[in-house]
């Protein structure tokens, strides 16, 4: 199995989590954001829409944080990441699409690029930008939280939900935004941060990491 990631990419990091928590092994390939590696022909070959991650098993190749991790949970059963009821895993799946869509989309390296490189944004405007964006949508998965979190954001266990929250929260950090009124949403990635499978997700601790 080879997971094609970069460490700041939070998309990668969720995938990073899932492969962890199922205690699967894996070859990490890095794909330099910054320098344009997405781009070439050759990874584009693997993923046309030039986004890491994308996981290789057994010569199938599959592209997209929601889909691999969909993916693994049917392939490998052990320790599942989604809920086998349909209204549970719904709403983790709720959950999960409230970053996926609403949130992370607007933090992007390539719309921060777009805005200085082709409209001048300054960078601090840029970063502010993405502070607003990410405030909004944590704000409205705290809302949600309060119907669902348990120890971790949907219950008391581990779900494809806290995958996507923690590299939520820790990009969140990296923009500075205020986690004052987010109590729901600090106490789940407090918690989430403290499995070893999270721990050993962290960009950090890859192999690409970049200070």
């Amino acid at each position: 199995m080879k997971l094609y990631s970069y460490f700041r990419s939070s998309a990668s990091y969720r995938v990073r989590i899932a492969l962890h928590w199922k205690a699967l092994n894996f070859e990490y390939i890095p794909v330099h954001l910054v320098q344009g590696a997405q781009r070439t022909e050759e990874f584009r070959r693997i993923n046309p829409m030039a986004h890491v991650p994308a996981l290789e098993h057994d010569g199938f190749l599959i592209a997209e944080s929601m889909a691999i991790i969909q993916y693994l949970d049917d392939v490998f059963p052990t320790k599942r990441l989604f809920p086998t009821s349909p209204r549970e895993k719904a709403q983790v799946l709720q959950l999960c699409e409230v970053v996926n869509s609403g949130i992370q989309p607007l933090q992007n390296l390539k719309v921060q690029k777009l805005l200085e490189g082709t409209y001048g944004w300054q960078k601090a405007d840029s970063d502010g930008f993405v502070r607003h964006w990410i405030q909004e949508g944590l704000a409205n998965l705290e809302r949600l939280l309060e119907r669902t979190a348990g120890s971790y954001c949907f219950g008391d266990e581990v779900t494809a939900a806290d995958c996507f929250v923690v590299p939520q929260c820790v990009t969140a950090k990296r923009f500075n935004v205020d986690f004052a009124a987010l109590p729901n949403v600090a106490r789940v990635f407090a918690k989430a941060t403290e499995l070893e499978a999270f721990k050993r997700a962290h960009p950090e601790k890859q192999p690409d990491f970049q200070a």
